[in-house]
């Protein structure tokens, strides 16, 4: 969970509420009364002491009450209708394979809540796995708007051309709460998978994202040879530019 977030949960949270957290496994949120994960008790904490538990400094959780099951398996989690006061699903739902599906039942066991993905933006990125997009085990390129969750399949082809994901170099320069999205719930969100037919339409939308955000030169882009070579003339203009600085530089410590 995105750091500064924790603590707006920790307030939204009261010491009788119920809390459920989904896919809590790697991180668990200590707060949670109950977790839901495929992964057993004894191995929660995959991150380790690098990136210890969020939400206190206990366990409220016990291993009777961390629930092991598939939550893609469309058999309702075992909770009455609103039976949570508060629901924490925390980079989950890029990973499964139906995020519909715990949406869903995350709407019916809670009455309010957080969920947190990666950003489009930093799952779009190359230089987080090499020879990657992205993470290599997301399934979902996730947008976020007001209380609407969208949800377009990581196509394959994100990976075959420049053309369709953003550099490294913007992965770098992204602030903290630039690498994730969130959205504090109650009562109800909307949420919608995005089907797309057709490879050139697959990579029209990869494309037009990526042109979005403007990442690289417009020659580039375009294949503009007339602006390649204005692109390439500024530059040796400035490289030009830069040389006579320096030689300035040198002389006037010479005769200093």
């Amino acid at each position: 969970m995105h750091e500064p977030n924790v603590a707006r949960v920790l307030a939204e949270i009261s010491e009788t509420d119920r809390v459920l957290d989904i896919g809590g496994w790697a991180r668990p949120f200590n707060r949670a009364d109950y977790v839901l994960d495929a992964e057993p008790w004894e191995t929660r904490g995959f991150y380790g002491s690098g990136r210890p538990a969020q939400g206190g400094d206990r366990e409220r959780f016990a291993k009777e009450r961390w629930i092991r099951r598939d939550i893609c398996d469309h058999t309702p989690y075992p909770f009455p209708d609103r039976f949570f006061d508060y629901v924490i699903c925390s980079h989950t739902l890029e990973d499964v394979r139906d995020p519909l599906w715990v949406c869903a039942e995350i709407m019916r066991v809670g009455r309010r809540g957080y969920i947190e993905v990666p950003s489009r933006l930093a799952e779009s990125c190359r230089g987080t796995e090499a020879g990657q997009v992205g993470w290599s085990h997301h399934r979902w390129l996730v947008d976020i708007g007001g209380t609407h969750v969208r949800f377009l399949m990581k196509y394959h082809r994100i990976h075959s051309h420049w053309r369709f994901s953003l550099p490294a170099s913007v992965l770098a320069s992204l602030q903290d709460e630039q690498h994730v999205q969130w959205l504090f719930w109650e009562d109800r969100f909307t949420v919608e998978e995005v089907t797309i037919h057709g490879v050139e339409n697959i990579e029209r939308e990869l494309e037009s994202y990526v042109a979005s955000v403007r990442p690289y030169p417009r020659w580039l882009v375009t294949g503009d040879a007339a602006a390649r070579r204005a692109a390439g003339l500024a530059g040796r203009i400035r490289r030009r530019a830069k040389r006579c600085r320096n030689s300035m530089r040198n002389c006037r410590s010479t005769y200093a």
